[in-house]
């Protein structure tokens, strides 16, 4: 998995700085990253403090492993029917 090379405090100013006035691509020049990349971190972090950064990234890694454990279980169930349809 790709490792995030900002956390949620950087990502928290940078959106804090871009709703002070600064220009998007002055904002991205200035910390190596593309103007999307902002404008999806608004999307997701918009009007959020650092806790409720901190708070929905714990609640994200928290909802992953359920996933994970259904999509496991459906895979077997899966191999399990087509091992089950074959005629010996």
């Amino acid at each position: 998995m790709k490792r995030a090379r900002f956390t949620e405090e950087q990502i928290i100013a940078v959106l804090k700085e871009h709703e002070a006035g600064a220009k998007t691509a002055d904002l991205a020049r200035k910390h190596g990253i593309s103007e999307a990349t902002i404008y999806n971190w608004k999307a997701k972090f918009g009007g959020m403090d650092v806790s409720e950064a901190k708070r929905l990234k714990a609640l994200e890694e928290e909802n992953a492993k359920p996933k994970k454990l259904l999509a496991e279980q459906m895979l077997d169930a899966a191999a399990f029917r087509e091992l089950l349809s074959k005629k010996w």
